[in-house]
């Protein structure tokens, strides 16, 4: 039962960290690198609570978290994303299996296309100036949240 314990205490710290994420970004369109490798750094702790091998189990992990962060790396530089978001997915992709990461990336960007189309309205109704900045933080966490609700707890799937 510890055990249990632990992964639900991992779960919920991952869940206040994404929920700080999102209202930073919102505030201010900053995730701080503190935050992102924070929930880096707790991913080993809940590969060792989940009871992952070494081989393959982290190994695919740590693959499927470089991968992430190399792909939305690319749309940093393409000036499509902000450095922010792409540290926090690739901190993210190593929590969740490489199918997940899939659910992630999908549920992302719907619900990204979402919060770039409430912000364009709300920067052009209060007549701002200059190009909109989407705080995608925001979509990035509610798909994280949404996944850890699916995902571990919800035990009725």
């Amino acid at each position: 039962m510890n055990g249990e314990i632990f992964r639900l205490a991992l779960i919920g710290a991952l869940g206040a960290l994404l929920i700080a994420a999102a209202i930073t970004d919102l505030r201010s369109r900053i995730i701080s690198n503190r935050l992102n490798l924070t929930v880096a750094a707790l991913a080993p702790l809940w590969w060792l609570a989940s009871g992952l091998d070494l081989w393959p189990g982290v190994a695919v992990q740590l693959v499927v978290g470089a991968i992430v962060f190399a792909l939305f790396a690319a749309l940093f530089a393409a000036g499509m994303m902000g450095g922010g978001d792409v540290k926090l997915l690739g901190a993210l992709a190593l929590w969740f299996p490489w199918q997940a990461v899939l659910s992630l990336i999908v549920l992302m960007a719907m619900l990204g296309g979402l919060v770039t189309i409430v912000t364009v309205i709300h920067h052009r109704m209060t007549k701002r100036l200059g190009q909109p900045e989407i705080p995608y933080g925001v979509a990035i966490s509610i798909a994280a949240l949404w996944l850890l609700g699916e995902r571990y707890l919800n035990h009725f799937a």
